[in-house]
């Protein structure tokens, strides 16, 4: 784990990017929405991203961890949890519409995911300690909470629909903490790979009990099939690719508190393509956000430069 300055912006950059194409996903839905049935709108982008990956493993090698990944403990735990966070992201999104589904994510990755963290690896209690790092996430979360403030109420949800409010964060922050936790013994798009492509399976297996069903999904149109392509390469490969290798670089605390840029950039896709106008508290949310995540930064920096021994360490869980 690279503890420089350097190493962590490149970090938050990555975590910024990957943010960037998860938003892209909430209009897209809302935009299939009508002409595309649920079912084929969860099976595509799981296949499609299990493929990028089966394929950039084969290409650069790393087949074999893949394949192995099919048979290691917890994979089919990991499979669960993201087929579960789709289905009630989904599920929000239609109910709620984009901007609120991506507030929930957003709990699971700023406040479901420290908690995660702090009870599985000890390791990090320390950094979860410092007082700057807790200021800053708070106002990271509380500039996605202004971001989305002007936007619709949870008041769509009703009766079992609530079970989508608590289903996101937790199914996001279980997911990806023990996703990072899988990929400290193996690559990390090997854990990720198989989890698409077993939850692209699992998607044919749960088709015959969700709108549109198993036909739906072979009657898919040319263009609706293009876009659920793009969403597959970008929100299901690229993003987690590029969300990991923030991981990689600067652990398992920053790069979900930079999360907050999801509702952020969901706000402005949807303005762009749904016609949703940006509210002025949502424009108040992003230097809130943004300040945040350098407050926090720089708190995991300092702490480091403060910390870091002499001599060559083993890393440690």
């Amino acid at each position: 784990m690279d503890r420089s300055l350097g190493g962590r912006l490149i970090a938050a950059a990555l975590a910024l990017i990957a943010a960037f194409l998860w938003a892209a996903y909430y209009p897209l839905v809302l935009e299939l929405r009508g002409g595309t049935p649920p079912s084929a709108v969860l099976f595509y982008p799981f296949a499609f991203g299990g493929v990028a990956f089966a394929l950039m493993s084969a290409g650069s090698g790393a087949g074999a961890p893949l394949v192995r990944q099919f048979v290691a403990p917890g994979a089919y735990l990991r499979t669960a949890l993201l087929l579960l966070m789709q289905l009630t992201v989904l599920a929000a999104t239609y109910l709620t519409g984009p901007v609120d589904a991506s507030l929930l994510s957003l709990l699971g990755d700023v406040v479901g995911t420290p908690l995660v963290v702090a009870a599985l690896f000890a390791s990090h209690r320390r950094e979860l300690g410092s007082p700057a790092f807790v200021v800053g996430l708070i106002l990271s979360l509380a500039g996605g909470s202004l971001a989305i403030a002007g936007g619709r109420a949870l008041g769509a949800v009703h009766d079992a629909a609530w079970l989508t409010v608590v289903g996101v964060p937790a199914s996001v922050a279980l997911y990806f903490v023990l996703s990072a936790r899988a990929a400290v013994a193996a690559p990390a798009d090997a854990v990720v790979g198989q989890s698409m492509l077993a939850a692209a399976v699992g998607c044919l297996v749960l088709a015959p009990l969700l709108p549109g069903g198993l036909p739906a999904i072979l009657r898919v149109g040319a263009v609706p099939l293009g876009l659920l392509a793009a969403t597959g390469v970008t929100s299901f490969f690229l993003a987690p690719v590029l969300y990991f290798r923030a991981i990689g670089r600067a652990g398992l605390l920053l790069p979900p508190m930079l999360m907050t840029g999801i509702p952020v950039f969901t706000l402005f896709l949807s303005a762009a393509f749904l016609g949703i106008s940006p509210p002025p508290l949502g424009l108040l949310g992003v230097p809130v956000a943004v300040g945040g995540g350098i407050l926090a930064l720089a708190a995991g920096t300092r702490r480091a430069r403060v910390e870091r021994p002499a001599g060559p360490v083993t890393p440690s869980r």
